[in-house]
């Protein structure tokens, strides 16, 4: 009889002890899918019922000014799951955006701060095979804003120095990463033409296409894409100096298949700048227009916290420079901070745009994304393994941006 009853009572504890290690478990997990901070609208209260979480919010006198802007109040709130704490937030009350959705095909004219390293090559010189670029410690994505103390604007500064140089050491500036360092190249002797090379392949522009978000009328700031513009070398940032926005006309698709993007392909229709680039961030890129890029009603934007699963609409422009409507489906949402342009699984279910286009191709990043009325993202990425699939953005993580960028250029 003792045997017996310490056996159930050992299995009892081993099951309880499995449940609150299990518990354990899915509270850290649970943790990590939440981002630190929610904003909310006046008057309302974080709700994440919808994700099995219930939200404790402290007593209004803990009410705290927001640090980055006067008119906001924070304060804090505890996240739980059946009863155990999950997480302290940072709950942010502010007035809802308000934009106007996008959809338009844009021109991207973008010139780099510095130029950009995308390459270094050996050259043949009478004493044997030399590399000046890799011999200095210039690597790939490195980028050169000053040679000889001179600051560079356009790739032709790094050759003509070399040139130039009879030999004699050139010193550069590099910015790598967020450090800046200053090395000496030594140019070889070409035995090819004669001249001096330092065996460094640059950048110092890239155009392109991509779609508008949303614009805010009353700053005239524009967001798109929902990524930044990366050199295709390196696959880093371009560094923006100055950067224009051009009128674009859609000509035609090459659908998307599996294992292989599609892409939208299109050209510039005037030379004549409608607007200027001011942002090329992780995010998207973000600048102001001349005016507003269609006729559309002003909506409001979604908080990540109200991003549901389901039927959705994205809108963009796959043929001439009007954007329509397309059926899609919100198939998950991350919060993390960490995903900051994979925060959705968008699936294309629209039968027009999946004949066209097969789903989403190269070029539509950041057609919005709009459910029950509201903004909620933008398209940023497609899955070469199934096109019919991508992701998406927040609006609310773009529309932080452009209002920041809005109160300094009204400063």
């Amino acid at each position: 009889m003792k045997k017996s009853m310490k056996k159930w009572l050992s299995l009892l504890l081993a099951l309880l002890f499995s449940l609150l290690l299990g518990a354990v478990i899915v509270v850290r997990i649970l943790a990590g899918q939440l981002p630190d901070t929610f904003t909310v609208a006046p008057g309302e209260s974080l709700d994440l019922s919808s994700r099995g979480l219930c939200v404790s919010h402290f007593s209004a006198s803990d009410t705290t000014r927001a640090n980055s802007n006067p008119t906001k109040t924070s304060y804090e709130a505890q996240v739980s799951f059946l009863g155990l704490p999950v997480k302290t937030v940072t709950v942010t009350e502010a007035d809802r955006p308000t934009v106007i959705p996008g959809g338009t095909p844009f021109g991207i004219k973008l010139f780099t701060n510095g130029v950009v390293v995308v390459g270094v090559s050996s050259i043949s010189t009478a004493s044997g095979d030399r590399n000046p670029a890799e011999e200095a410690g210039i690597q790939l994505g490195d980028i050169i804003t000053k040679v000889n103390g001179k600051a560079v604007t356009e790739t032709e500064m790094i050759s003509t120095a070399m040139t130039d140089s009879n030999g004699a050491p050139v010193t550069m500036t590099l910015r790598r990463g967020t450090t800046e360092q200053m090395v000496t190249v030594h140019p070889a002797r070409s035995d090819f033409d004669g001249t001096y090379k330092g065996g460094i392949w640059v950048r110092d522009s890239t155009a392109g296409i991509g779609i508008v978000t949303f614009y805010q009328p009353e700053t005239n700031v524009f967001g798109g894409l929902g990524h930044g513009i990366c050199d295709v070398d390196t696959n880093d940032l371009m560094p923006l100096r100055i950067g224009e926005i051009v009128p674009v006309c859609i000509s035609g698709v090459v659908p998307g298949r599996q294992g292989q993007a599609g892409e939208l392909q299109g050209y510039f229709t005037s030379n004549n700048a409608m607007g200027r680039l001011l942002q090329n961030g992780d995010t998207g890129v973000y600048g102001t227009l001349d005016g507003a890029p269609s006729d559309r009603s002003p909506v409001q934007i979604a908080l990540k916290q109200e991003v549901h699963k389901g039927s959705a609409q994205i809108l963009t422009t796959i043929d001439g420079e009007s954007p329509q409507w397309y059926a899609a489906e919100i198939e998950s949402i991350d919060l993390r901070e960490d995903s900051s342009t994979k925060n959705l699984v968008i699936h294309i279910t629209d039968e027009t745009l999946l004949q066209k286009t097969g789903g989403i191709v190269q070029g539509m990043s950041g057609s919005p994304i709009l459910q029950d009325g509201r903004l909620v993202g933008a398209v940023t990425h497609v899955f070469v393994h199934d096109p019919t699939r991508g992701y998406g953005i927040f609006a609310e993580t773009m529309v932080d941006v452009s209002e920041e960028i809005g109160n300094n250029l009204s400063q």
